[in-house]
């Protein structure tokens, strides 16, 4: 996989991909692809990585890596290609391909109230933690390239490179638990948002809380940051109450 303006694969990948316990491999291995798909951490029309370096990562075989695919294949997540150019492909995710019974599912599936609240203490916490520790100079500029993608994104990337935004704040906190439970939770969050349509005013006004956002973080500023965070994360509640709920 390239680099590209979204951050390398490799740094796209991080937050989710880690070595699995042994005993439920095959199974924990399948939730973290499924996490990459779902975030689009792989936009629809990329490769993912190499199955050697998918299987070193995750701490298994490539067999029971191929395993895995195949499930992802059979769900029409992925697709196989073979030739010089071949690999395992996302697949594009569009509203009209998930289907009106699925969102119908995913709705009634969910607990809103509490995927919602469960999100912002991770987001305002992450946010608060990023200020009051600091950055490397290096963590400052991934965190402007990532505001930089959203600002620049075409609206049907929007989504995508937002989610990566906020992994990144999440990822740059510090703590991997808090990583790893907050990719969980935007998985589930991004299954949602499929179902509300995208609205450019709410983008706007989403991308100058963005903005203040990681001015806050850059400047140490920890309530600032926890506060704008927690501002932000009502925002979107508030669409997706009023939409799904």
């Amino acid at each position: 996989m390239s680099v590209d303006a979204d951050g390398g694969a490799a740094d796209r990948l991080t937050p989710v991909l880690r070595p699995v316990r042994a005993g439920n491999g095959f199974e924990e291995a399948l939730e973290q692809i499924l996490q990459v798909v779902r975030l689009g951490l792989v936009p629809g029309g990329e490769r993912l990585p190499a199955e050697r370096e998918l299987a070193e990562r995750l701490g298994i075989s490539r067999v029971t890596l191929r395993e895995v695919l195949k499930v992802l294949q059979d769900q029409g997540l992925v697709e196989s290609r073979r030739g010089r150019y071949g690999g395992t492909f996302v697949l594009p995710r569009t509203r009209d391909a998930v289907g009106e019974a699925e969102l119908r599912r995913r709705i009634a599936e969910a607990d809103i109230e509490d995927l919602l609240r469960f999100r912002e203490v991770l987001e305002v916490g992450a946010a608060g933690l990023c200020a009051a520790h600091g950055l490397t100079d290096e963590q400052a500029e991934r965190l402007r390239a990532a505001l930089g993608a959203t600002q620049e994104a075409p609206l049907e990337d929007y989504r995508r490179l937002d989610t990566l935004l906020h992994l990144t704040i999440a990822e740059l906190c510090g703590s991997p638990t808090l990583t790893a439970q907050y990719a969980a939770v935007r998985a589930s969050v991004n299954d949602l948002l499929d179902c509300i349509p995208l609205l450019v005013r709410n983008l706007e006004h989403s991308q100058r809380q963005h903005a203040a956002l990681v001015e806050a973080v850059l400047d140490g500023d920890a309530d600032g940051a926890r506060e704008m965070m927690r501002e932000h994360c009502a925002g979107t509640a508030a669409l997706l109450r009023g939409f799904l709920a």
